[in-house]
């Protein structure tokens, strides 16, 4: 046996308790959108992110701290906040300098589990920072656990694309013996020419582009390295290593 790190793809926050996390960097993957969000605010100058899972703890959290409470649920803009959870949203005129608390659907709460397992490193990716997470994890040499959000636990293939990207750029130092890996890797190598043109099949662009007309959000969250940022996650908030 090598002694490489292993890597592993849950791909869904209802299989991680199968994961030891321990010892291990989990990657926290959800495409459309919070860590498309999350990369886009924090290249764009934000301080931090804080990542929270209710609406009233956003709001609560943002007026003590000056920050920007946002965030949705069920892809529009959670009642109560005035800002949603796009990327397009938070340019570095608006950002620069601020602390933007979040609550998604899905992603927030998927790195809140990842915390109450005692996550060794979390850090978050999509494709618009793919290089910066690829880098980081075949510097670190540590355990590798690609956690896709999903949709409400469900699987949904635009998170399980982007661990297939990571996957196909970092594989040579790791150790995958791990079926969902191999059919991340395989959907990615297969689509990962035409990501764009791919996404109208996905069960969250209908939700986003046909009920909200998000077809530009969908771009960049599909667009590598346009926010080629770390976001690393320590002492309750998400900001550039």
């Amino acid at each position: 046996m090598s002694n490489k790190p292993s890597l592993h793809t849950s791909l869904s926050p209802a299989l991680l308790h199968l994961y030891d996390l321990s010892s291990s960097v989990i990657v926290i993957i959800d495409v459309f959108r919070a860590t498309s969000t999350i990369a886009s605010a924090l290249y764009n100058g934000a301080k931090c992110v804080i990542p929270v899972d209710s609406v009233p703890k956003a709001i609560e959290i943002s007026k003590s701290i000056g920050g920007i409470a946002a965030g949705e649920r069920d892809g529009k803009i959670a009642e109560g906040l005035e800002h949603g959870n796009s990327p397009l949203e938070y340019g570095r005129d608006f950002i620069e300098n601020k602390t933007l608390v979040l609550t998604t659907t899905n992603g927030t709460r998927l790195l809140q589990m990842a915390l109450d397992k005692n996550a060794d490193t979390i850090i978050s990716g999509s494709f618009p920072n793919l290089s910066a997470v690829c880098d980081f994890l075949t510097t670190e040499k540590k355990h590798v656990v690609l956690g896709c959000a999903g949709w409400k636990d469900r699987f949904n293939l635009e998170d399980t694309l982007f661990a297939g990207a990571i996957i196909n750029r970092v594989k040579k130092q790791f150790n995958i013996h791990c079926d969902s890996s191999l059919m991340a890797e395989t959907m990615y190598v297969k689509n990962k020419n035409s990501l764009v043109d791919f996404a109208p099949k996905l069960t969250h662009y209908h939700r986003l582009v046909e009920r909200f007309g998000l077809i530009e959000d969908i771009k960049y969250c599909l667009t590598a390295d346009v926010a080629n940022v770390l976001p690393v996650y320590a002492a309750g908030k998400l900001s550039v290593r």
